[in-house]
């Protein structure tokens, strides 16, 4: 039969390839664009063939099904966690854990025509795709010019963020390098709750002083979790928030 077995419901084809040609992923992909396709679907042509006498498409919702339909969570998952799902081999899994790390170093790189922060909404926009679904705070500098263009962004550290991991010396050796006049730091809380919890707001002064003897201005710290029913924008500012 081959690997792409679909289920045996009457009237149902077989085969994905048994399928029009409209109703393909690849094919739903090369005329309509990648947007027109469903999660599933994407995931269908990543994962490539199906296994164990099911569909592709099978395996890819039952993939989706166990990480609740939460792509963050996908992106989270490790290769052995993905195993854990039918049909889900460790070639399979690789593939996925690939595809989303390209994504976010993607989305963390910094176009040709540089990017410029005016507002916290703007550093949000630069470093979302970078940081979500991460499973570990990651505290990352972006380091500006004098008209708030983005020179570059760096990954400082990855852990719980405290006065004792955040090093001055760490923050500002790239942005001195870089003579950048100003950075902007940003940072992750993987339960998707932005609030600044006690040691962000003392790191936070701590880096802001050390910014004044070198000569680099600290201009905001945005912290990035999660929208919820209750709280329509995912991150917070220091600055907006008055603890800057």
């Amino acid at each position: 039969m081959g690997p792409y077995l679909q289920s045996t419901a009457p009237g149902k084809p077989y085969m994905i390839a048994e399928l029009p040609a409209h109703e393909r992923p690849r094919e739903r992909l090369i005329e309509k664009g990648a947007e027109a396709l469903s999660d599933a679907e994407l995931l269908a042509i990543l994962l490539r063939t199906g296994a164990r006498g099911r569909s592709v498409l099978d395996i890819a919702r039952d993939l989706l099904a166990a990480f609740h339909h939460d792509l963050e969570a996908l992106a989270r998952a490790s290769v052995p966690e993905l195993c854990k799902v039918r049909g889900i081999g460790t070639a399979k899994a690789v593939e996925v854990c690939a595809a989303f790390a390209l994504a976010r170093r993607m989305a963390g790189g910094v176009p040709e025509d540089r990017a410029r922060i005016s507002a916290p909404e703007d550093v949000a926009d630069f470093m979302r795709e970078a940081l979500r679904g991460r499973p570990q705070e990651e505290f990352h500098v972006l380091y500006l010019d004098t008209k708030n263009g983005v020179l570059g962004a760096d990954c400082v550290t990855v852990g719980l963020l405290d006065r004792s991991q955040v090093h001055p010396r760490e923050v500002f050796r790239n942005a001195v390098q870089k003579s950048c006049s100003r950075i902007v730091l940003v940072h992750n809380h993987p339960s998707g709750d932005p609030t600044p919890s006690p040691e962000d707001v003392a790191c936070t002064r701590e880096l802001v002083k050390a910014g004044h003897v070198v000569g680099i201005e600290v201009i905001d710290h945005v912290v990035l979790g999660r929208r919820t029913a209750t709280r329509p924008q995912d991150f917070v500012s220091f600055k907006s928030m008055g603890l800057l």
